[in-house]
């Protein structure tokens, strides 16, 4: 699939409620306005989205919810076609993974299992989630496709990814078996667009909402977009936008724009 040059904006945001955090999403629009906005943990079905807000500004949404937890949705200013609901090759019942095809360009949305609830069972279903997600990434670039994986991860790459103290050894963003599993899809030939500009610097996207995370930066860096070969040659910025963590009643996760040339 050939690349369409013109350049893109995609943010993709942890929005903890899109009915709660409504005005956030509108006020970033409005003056961010990305090409696309990736969102997760929308906690609504599809009737309580309210898309009728974004699309005063210009957004066209396409929602995967569920009652009061999970979900995602995908708000576009451009045209797009939806190529997947739900991550093919898992049968899942929590509403987690929704791909459109948008300037040929295929973006997946996804909102990755924390893996810390439910014991054995509940962290099984995020490895099990990891290994589809890899098998579609390389069923996408067997297929020779241009494409971007984008979202809350809930994995802490690295040491680097997190402040000091935040998490135990034993957290399920930061076991080896996590670790190694997203490390399995960089080998697949992805690229971790925020590490590639931004190799060696303190990074976070995410802060507790305990007391004292956001003030004394105690964060994660869980937010993330890899991308396939051609797309990565394209990579100009990746950045989380942390002054939206700081505005009243934020969401604890902060978005993270990638932008193409």
């Amino acid at each position: 699939m050939a690349y369409c040059s013109k350049r893109m904006k995609i943010t993709t945001w942890n929005v903890n409620s899109v009915r709660a955090r409504a005005a956030h999403v509108e006020r970033f629009l409005a003056v961010q306005q990305p090409d696309l906005l990736l969102l997760q943990e929308i906690k609504c079905e599809e009737p309580a989205f309210p898309a009728a807000n974004f699309a005063a500004l210009g957004y066209q949404s396409v929602v995967l919810g569920q009652k009061s937890y999970n979900g995602v949705a995908i708000l576009s200013r451009l045209p797009f076609n939806v190529t997947a609901r739900g991550l093919p090759g898992l049968d899942d019942a929590q509403a987690r993974y929704l791909e459109i095809e948008c300037e040929s360009i295929l973006v997946g949305n996804l909102y990755l299992p924390n893996g810390n609830s439910g014991g054995d069972a509940g962290y099984a279903y995020k490895l099990r989630w990891m290994k589809a997600l890899r098998a579609r990434a390389a069923a996408l670039l067997e297929q020779d496709h241009d494409f971007m994986l984008a979202g809350d991860y809930n994995v802490c790459p690295t040491d680097a990814d997190l402040a000091q103290g935040t998490l135990p050894p034993g957290d399920a963003l930061v076991r080896p078996e996590t670790r190694a599993e997203f490390r399995a899809l960089l080998w697949l030939g992805l690229t971790d667009a925020v590490r590639a500009l931004h190799p060696t610097e303190i990074i976070y996207s995410f802060w507790d909402y305990q007391v004292g995370c956001w003030p004394r930066d105690k964060g994660l860096r869980i937010d993330h977009a890899l991308l396939s070969p051609r797309l990565a040659e394209k990579l100009i910025y990746a950045l989380p936008d942390r002054e939206v963590r700081n505005e009243e009643q934020p969401s604890d996760h902060c978005p993270v724009t990638i932008k193409l040339d």
